[in-house]
């Protein structure tokens, strides 16, 4: 028996393969007689247009055409009538969902054994991918050109190709002028070694962001900007580079006032700084004259009511030592003139100190102190953790005038000793504990409430110095608690 052949093929099987290629074709395959009725479907019509090869066959193929293009039906009708094909007709069918989709027909007449026309074959290839790529393309040089920034795009050897409206607006040169130019053009003699940097990123395959530099405009003035710069990839090869440019002159105008501005307030800082300092030192001379007075007054005075008012006048001149004192530490702080004298000492010691000076010199308030753990010792500047504890114990005195009592708790641990002071008194708004710390905040503005605002600036700044933390829990209408916590010696 012979192979089977194609030239040995039976009429049965050469048709069975004709139907098997058209049935598995890519290509959308439909048959239709001169009056328009669907006699085959394959696959790829199923898919294109959503209905089936039987609900297809002996339909109108006008249930496919949009009826703003049935006229073309007629005009394919009497060509093929004629004899004629019809290659690459692009034009719009419809799918079952309604849908319109874009393809390209080729149409060919079917003839009979005796070479008469009898009805028409369609070939059908999806359009869309061509129509949307084309529309894409056009859509996205649409953009190019109309973008507030400028676009450009040049060769791996630095020649323009492209120039947007907004990059002539931007350099001064039109489209014509600059392609076919380099891009040495708008580089300033001071910084074409960028470019060489540029295109070296760019054959790598990186892309640079937000590179600021400047650009000369076509009268000589620079420019300055911030590009980006994308490597533009064609099948898989760097043929050139495209970037945006964005005019950053007032950006630059800005940081430059800002840093002038920075300047000078703190050249206005140093001077103001300087003064307090200077007003600072010049105000201890005649308080320490006048607190001496006072002291020798003191001796010589003996009648009970003339003794009140000096007793009272000495309180108010240790007031106004402290506030001058707080002021000439701020302006040591402020010129990093403030030195610890750093020592070991016990802790203990230091908080019982300030417990009984503040009990002694107050009245209106009871001082309890709890301790937990073993007492320690820290190395640090003894005098000025006291400073912080009676700037604390003072605060919490004033901020609760309704209140009895100041309770001091200290908690020992393996590495560090953690100090509390707390108050029954008016407590802290929650949006202003965040800026407690800070120079010259004052949480209340009540007249009867005396203070500069700088206890607690110093009181952190002293407590940082010893690589320590501060921090306040506060409710309103509760009280507050400053804690404080110093490691221990390592």
């Amino acid at each position: 028996m012979l192979p089977t052949t194609p030239t040995n093929l039976t009429a049965e099987e050469k048709q069975s393969m004709l139907a098997s290629v058209i049935d598995t074709s890519d290509d959308t395959i439909i048959s239709k007689t001169l009056k328009g009725i669907i006699t085959s479907w394959n696959k790829s019509a199923e898919r294109m247009f959503g209905y089936t090869e039987a609900e297809a066959i002996g339909q109108h193929i006008s249930m496919i055409i949009p009826k703003d293009r049935l006229n073309e039906e007629d005009l394919i009708i009497s060509r093929i009538k004629n004899g004629v094909k019809i290659d690459h007709f692009e034009t719009v069918r419809l799918s079952k969902s309604g849908e319109e989709v874009s393809i390209s027909l080729s149409v060919s007449p079917i003839l009979d054994g005796n070479g008469k026309v009898v009805g028409a074959s369609k070939i059908a290839r999806d359009n869309g991918d061509k129509i949307r790529s084309g529309e894409r393309q056009a859509m996205l040089a649409a953009i190019v050109d109309r973008a507030e920034d400028t676009i450009l795009s040049k060769t791996l050897e630095g020649i323009i190709t492209s120039w947007n409206k907004a990059a002539e607006k931007m350099f001064g040169y039109t489209e014509k002028e600059i392609i076919g130019k380099h891009i040495s053009t708008l580089i300033p003699p001071d910084r074409l070694n960028e470019e060489d940097y540029i295109i070296g990123e760019i054959k790598s395959g990186n892309k640079i962001d937000h590179f600021e530099t400047y650009r000369r405009h076509k009268n000589g003035t620079l420019i300055p900007i911030s590009l980006s710069i994308s490597p533009i990839i064609i099948n898989g090869k760097i043929i050139g580079a495209a970037k945006i440019a964005r005019d950053i002159t007032a950006q630059v105008e800005a940081q430059q006032e800002a840093k002038k501005l920075y300047e000078e307030i703190k050249s206005l800082n140093a001077k103001k700084d300087e003064f307090i300092g200077l007003a600072s030192h010049e105000l201890k001379t005649p308080l320490t004259s006048i607190f001496g007075y006072l002291q020798i007054l003191e001796r010589v005075i003996t009648d009970e009511k003339p003794k009140m008012f000096l007793s009272k006048t000495m309180q108010q001149v240790n007031k106004l030592s402290s506030l001058v004192n707080d002021l000439l530490d701020v302006s040591k702080i402020e010129s990093g003139k403030l030195h610890l004298v750093k020592t070991l000492f016990e802790v203990a010691e230091v908080v019982n100190d300030a417990v009984q000076l503040i009990a002694d010199t107050n009245t209106s308030h009871k001082i309890k102190l709890q301790s937990e753990g073993t007492p320690v010792t820290i190395q640090g500047d003894a005098h000025r953790i006291e400073q912080v504890l009676i700037n604390l114990m003072t605060n919490a005195i004033k901020y609760s005038p309704h209140g009895d009592a100041v309770d001091v708790i200290v908690e020992y641990s393996s590495d560090q000793v953690k100090i509390g002071i707390k108050d029954y008194g008016i407590g802290i708004p929650a949006n202003k504990i965040p800026h407690v710390f800070t120079r010259f905040y004052r949480v209340e503005d009540d007249p009867n409430i005396s203070g500069l605002g700088i206890g607690l600036y110093l009181s952190h700044q002293i407590v940082e110095r010893h690589k320590g933390k501060i921090w306040v829990e506060s409710k309103l209408g509760e009280g507050s608690t400053f804690w404080l916590t110093l490691p221990l010696v390592s």
